[in-house]
């Protein structure tokens, strides 16, 4: 209930403060490319339900026909203004809409996609006990995932092999370990590391 709490009254207000920001950024977004500002896509969030996740657009239209993962900071896929919104995490800001309207929450597993889900284990499922979250300890740890991507010679087979099953063993030491102490200190380190780069 806390926890909750804290979303609503959280998630509300940086809506009403960021509007002038969103605004600028939707103008920016709508200047660069055709289409539209918003980018929405299943994933899969509490209880093994699919949900809409929003984001602001950053690649051109049906670019994610081409892969569902980024590769590299220089993906070809990417806009101008994309490139900008992905490195300082500003395309994830619209998610204050799924965690006002009760989908995710500020800080839980982040949401993936069904076709990754599809190669947890039984054990694996637990991390859909909990609403997925902005951020999380795999959030921090693999910040830099698209430039590990962009290194292997088979993305897709490193990301399923290594980086999924790392993220899901973050997901559940989160749940395992999960306050609102913590929930705060997992915002100020994504903001710290965002701040830094």
């Amino acid at each position: 209930m806390i926890k909750r709490i804290f979303d609503i009254v959280f998630s509300f207000t940086g809506i009403i403060i960021l509007l002038p920001l969103f605004l600028l950024l939707s103008i920016l977004i709508k200047l660069n490319s055709k289409g539209p500002i918003f980018f929405t896509q299943t994933r899969v969030g509490k209880n093994n339900n699919d949900f809409k996740i929003y984001k602001f657009r950053t690649m051109f239209i049906g670019a994610d026909k081409d892969g569902l993962l980024t590769i590299g900071n220089n993906d070809a896929r990417v806009t101008k203004i994309g490139y900008y919104l992905r490195k300082y995490k500003l395309d994830e800001l619209p998610q204050l809409i799924n965690v006002l309207n009760g989908t995710m929450s500020f800080v839980g597993p982040r949401p993936e996609v069904r076709e990754y889900v599809n190669y947890y284990s039984k054990e694996d499922l637990e991390v859909f006990n909990v609403k997925p979250g902005i951020t999380d300890y795999a959030s921090i740890v693999f910040r830099n995932e698209a430039e590990l991507l962009k290194k292997a010679k088979d993305p897709e087979k490193m990301y399923l092999n290594e980086i999924l099953k790392k993220k899901i063993a973050l997901n559940k030491k989160y749940i395992n370990n999960s306050t609102i102490i913590t929930d705060i200190k997992l915002i100020f380190k994504t903001l710290q590391r965002i701040i830094k780069e």
